[in-house]
């Protein structure tokens, strides 16, 4: 099956993440026009997250690719954002990430990742439907992306809510997982082994 519109905008957001990558490990205060690149790939790929996400639901687009690559994509863009702005640190000036909420969103998200590649083993295909937590914890973690590379000084104040929310809907997001692990039919369970060697 062909990719759908869709698809196309989350493997172009796939796609941007080198390029934010890239300006902001080449950032330097002689270069400061990169981070204004590196602000409008950052918004170019968070535009496309909220278009693709309402193609998908309004002209039923919602593919398995697409429950796959929407969530990689996003989670490969924040990891890389926090990653490379905490490297450059001081050098673009205005405050800078704390490595404990650096340490927060990374773990967060590997953990979600992983937990999903088990319940697909599992429990095959499946959806979970974002929640309030996740949602608000998308927004921080961007605002706390944007502070950055705007050099607001006041960002620092936004810390401490995200880090709390962060672990928040990954606890959330852990109990539905574990929910839809133990809710396989024990026929299907027999047959799937937590091992690689047994």
């Amino acid at each position: 099956m062909a990719l759908t519109f869709a698809n196309k905008i989350t493997v172009c957001r796939i796609v941007a993440v080198p390029f934010l990558i890239a300006t902001v490990l080449y950032y330097t205060p002689a270069q400061d026009y990169l981070r204004f690149v590196a602000l409008g790939i950052f918004l170019f790929a968070v535009i496309s997250d909220v278009v693709d996400g309402y193609v998908a639901r309004h002209y039923r687009q919602r593919t398995k690719a697409g429950a796959v690559l929407d969530p990689v994509a996003d989670k490969l863009l924040l990891i890389s954002a926090f990653t490379c702005l905490y490297k450059v640190g001081d050098a673009i000036g205005g405050v800078h990430f704390p490595i404990w909420l650096v340490v927060g969103v990374i773990s967060r998200d590997v953990i979600l990742l992983s937990g999903a590649a088990i319940i697909r083993l599992f429990h095959g295909d499946f959806e979970v439907e974002p929640t309030i937590w996740g949602k608000a914890t998308t927004v921080f973690q961007i605002a706390a992306v944007l502070g950055i590379l705007l050099r607001l000084p006041w960002m620092s104040a936004v810390w401490l809510p995200t880090i709390l929310l962060t672990a928040l809907s990954g606890i959330d997001y852990i109990r539905k997982g574990i929910k839809i692990i133990n809710e396989v039919p024990p026929e299907k369970a027999r047959g799937i082994s937590v091992y690689p060697d047994s």
